[in-house]
């Protein structure tokens, strides 16, 4: 599997992991395996670590989730510039012409997907392992408490988002 590929299945892994946080472990397992291709066995989690997964997967890939409608809102807006938000384009970036603030706002917006993309894939590998800890009893400790700070910021950057002005 190249490189590329597999980091679009971890971004693919991130979105996917909101509807299979939910799901029986087994699901959970089977999931993990057909998107990574790779073996992953169920060591008896328990009521517990299922519960920890649950939560903390759900969390995550909501996150996961935020940032991939971000970056939609962010290619559609530089796409299109002149319908959305062209009303002081003259300040804007790329301006004082409508042609080079559209420009500069279309290749950001599109320019930056690659970066959306990897932030999405980094989202996939924590739940990977998040999986793999909880859910096999295999891999580091470290994304448990990396799945908690991630949720906790995404909620935090969440709350400052809905409150811009």
């Amino acid at each position: 599997m190249s490189r590329i590929e597999r980091l679009l299945r971890a971004a693919y892994y991130g979105l996917l992991s909101l509807p299979v946080a939910f799901a029986d472990t087994s699901v959970r397992a089977r999931v993990t395996r057909r998107v990574f291709r790779e073996p992953f066995e169920l060591e008896s989690p328990g009521l517990w670590r299922a519960a920890a997964h649950t939560v903390l997967a759900a969390a995550t890939a909501l996150l996961s989730w935020f940032a991939l409608f971000l970056a939609l809102v962010g290619a559609l807006r530089g796409v299109a510039y002149p319908l959305i938000a062209a009303h002081d384009y003259q300040n804007s970036w790329g301006g004082p012409t409508l042609a080079g603030a559209w420009a500069v706002h279309g290749l950001l917006g599109v320019g930056l997907l690659p970066l959306w993309i990897l932030l999405l894939a980094g989202f996939g590998a924590v739940q990977r392992l998040l999986t793999a800890r909880l859910l096999g009893r295999l891999g580091p400790w470290w994304p448990i408490p990396a799945a908690v700070v991630l949720s906790a910021a995404g909620a935090l950057f969440f709350i400052a988002w809905l409150h811009q002005t």
